[in-house]
C-alpha cells in the first residue's frame, strides 16, 4: 500500500478545535514537523479537514 508524507505548513493559531484534534491525531505539532500514513481513506478524510495547514506527497 502507499505511503504518504504529510508536513505542517501553517501554526494552528485560530485553527478550530475540530482542526487542532486532527492534527494531533496525525501526530503533527510544529510547522516543518512531518509524518509518514499509509494511504486509507481514513487518513485520506483526516487531511481533507486539514488540507489548507499540511502538505501532502506520496512517497514509495
Amino acid at each position: 500500500m502507499a505511503q504518504l508524507k504529510i508536513t505542517q505548513v501553517k501554526g494552528l493559531v485560530g485553527a478550530k478545535q475540530n482542526q487542532k484534534d486532527t492534527m494531533r491525531t496525525l501526530g503533527l505539532r510544529k510547522i516543518g514537523q512531518s509524518t509518514v500514513r499509509e494511504d486509507t481513506s481514513v487518513v485520506r478524510g483526516m487531511i481533507r479537514t486539514v488540507a489548507h495547514l499540511v502538505d501532502v506527497e506520496e512517497v514509495d
